[in-house]
C-alpha cells in the first residue's frame, strides 16, 4: 500500500501531475483510486470524463472519485452539526442561517481528507493518489491531529464528565440544548480518526508527499516553507515536481525570455531542495486534458521507473527544542567544517560550501531569533537558536 498526496500553491498543475501518477500507477497493474480533498474538483476535467461521489472507474485498475462533501460532513460531523444548529437556534436565529454557521472554515477539505482512512482500511487499492488543497489548507489540515490529540487528553475527559453530572440539573431549570453521550461518542471517534490519519500520513514507508512547483519565485518561496513545516510535523516528502517548465528548444524573443528565466529558477529550486530528486514537467503545446496527455506527463516524471517507490527517505533537516535554545540539524557529509559559510537574511538560512549553496526557510518559531553559533557534529551541521523558553 502506498499513499501520495500531491500539493503545491493553487494554479501549479497538481491536480495534472496526480491524475497523471494514478494512470501511470494503473497501467503498472495497481488497483488504484485518485481523489481530490481540494473543494474545487478538477479531476474530471483532467481525466475529461465524468466522475462522482463514489469511486468511479477510468481504465482498467484505476478509478476517480469526487467526493460529495455534503455527504461526507454528514457522515463525520452530523451530531456535532446538529447539536451547534440546535443552540444557535435557541439563542434566536433562523434555522437556515444557524444551519449555515454550523459549517466551520476547512470542515468540508477535512472530511474529505479523512476519507484516506477509509480507502486504506477497505483493502481494495494498493495505491492511493490524493490532490491535495493549495498548500495552505493542507498544512492546517495535516496539524490538525496534533491539537485533537492535545484536546482528547486534557480538555475532552473533563468536558465529557462535568456534561454527566450537570445535565440532569440543568435540564430541570432551563431548555437550552444539552449535548448527550451521542454527540461525545461522534467527536471521540472523529478524533480517533484525525490520529488514525497521522499514523498513516507520517509512515515514510507507506505515504510521500510530493511538492508540485512552477519555476517561478514566489511559487518556489511558498514551497519552501511548506516543505519546512511538513518535515516540522513528520511528513516525508521524497520528490519535487517542477512543473511548466520552458524547454531549450524554444524560439522567438518572448518565449526565449521565459525559457532564460526558468533556468535560473531551476537553479533556485535545486539550491532549496537538494538533496530531494527533481523532476520537469515542459511546458506543452497544448492544455494538459484527457488520458493521452496525462500519459506524456507520466513519461516526463517517471520515465520507465514505479511512481510508487520511496524517492528519498529521512529527513533533510529537522528542528530541536532543548531546554534553552532551538537547534536546527541539517545532514552535510563529506564536508569540512572550514568550508561551511552561513548567512542570515530574513526567515532564510543561506548555506554555502564551496560553489554549492542551500536556503532554508526557516519555521516561525525561529525567525524572530538570533543564532548563537554552530557546530559540526559528524556529518551534521548544528546551528542553535538563542531565546528558546523551557517549559
Amino acid at each position: 500500500m502506498r499513499i501520495l498526496l500531491f500539493t503545491g500553491k493553487g494554479g501549479v498543475g497538481k491536480t495534472s501531475v496526480a491524475a497523471a501518477t494514478a494512470l501511470r500507477c494503473a497501467h503498472l497493474g495497481y488497483r488504484t483510486v485518485v481523489l481530490s480533498t481540494d473543494v474545487a474538483h478538477s479531476l474530471a476535467d483532467s481525466f475529461d470524463r465524468p466522475l462522482g461521489p463514489e469511486p468511479t472507474e477510468v481504465v482498467p485498475n484505476l478509478w476517480g472519485q469526487e467526493l460529495d462533501v455534503l455527504y461526507q460532513m454528514e457522515k463525520q460531523w452530523g451530531n456535532v452539526q446538529r447539536y451547534m444548529a440546535a443552540v444557535l437556534s435557541w439563542r434566536g436565529l433562523d434555522e437556515l442561517i444557524a444551519e449555515e454557521l454550523t459549517v466551520l472554515p476547512g470542515m468540508e477539505e477535512l472530511a474529505s481528507l479523512m476519507q484516506i482512512v477509509h480507502l486504506h482500511d477497505s483493502g481494495d487499492y494498493e495505491a492511493i493518489i490524493i490532490d491535495c488543497a493549495p498548500t495552505g489548507a493542507t498544512l492546517q489540515l495535516l496539524t490538525l491531529p496534533e491539537m485533537a490529540r492535545w484536546y482528547l487528553r486534557r480538555i475532552f475527559p473533563l468536558e465529557r464528565r462535568a456534561a454527566q453530572i450537570s445535565r440532569p440539573i440543568l435540564r430541570a431549570i432551563t431548555d437550552i440544548p444539552l449535548p448527550d453521550d451521542e454527540l461525545f461518542d461522534t467527536v471521540e471517534d472523529l478524533i480517533g480518526q484525525l490520529n488514525r490519519m497521522k499514523e498513516l500520513l507520517s509512515d515514510p514507508a507507506t505515504s510521500s508527499v510530493r511538492l508540485v512547483l512552477n519555476p517561478e519565485k514566489m511559487v518556489i518561496k511558498e514551497a519552501q516553507r511548506t516543505f519546512t513545516y511538513l518535515q516540522l510535523y513528520g511528513y516525508a516528502t521524497d520528490l519535487i515536481i517542477s512543473n511548466r517548465v520552458m524547454s531549450q528548444g524554444i524560439e522567438g524573443d518572448y518565449l526565449a525570455s521565459w525559457r532564460d528565466i526558468h533556468q535560473h529558477y531551476g537553479q533556485m529550486i535545486e539550491e532549496a531542495f537538494a538533496p530531494l530528486p527533481i523532476r520537469q514537467v515542459p511546458f506543452f503545446e497544448q492544455e494538459v486534458v484527457g488520458l493521452g496527455m496525462l500519459h506524456r506527463v507520466a513519461d516526463a516524471i517517471y520515465g520507465s521507473e514505479d511512481p510508487t517507490q520511496v524517492y528519498y527517505m529521512g529527513r533533510t533537516h529537522e528542528t530541536v527544542r532543548r531546554d534553552e535554545y532551538y537547534e536546527l540539524r541539517f545532514a552535510l557529509p563529506f564536508v569540512s567544517k572550514e568550508q561551511i559559510i552561513l548567512t542570515r537574511s530574513g526567515d532564510e538560512l543561506i548555506i554555502h560550501i564551496g560553489n554549492w549553496k542551500r536556503n532554508l526557510i526557516l519555521p516561525r518559531a525561529l525567525v524572530g531569533l538570533e543564532v548563537e553559533g554552530a557546530t559540526y557534529e559528524g556529518d551534521v551541521l548544528v546551528v542553535r537558536f538563542e531565546g528558546g523558553q523551557s517549559e
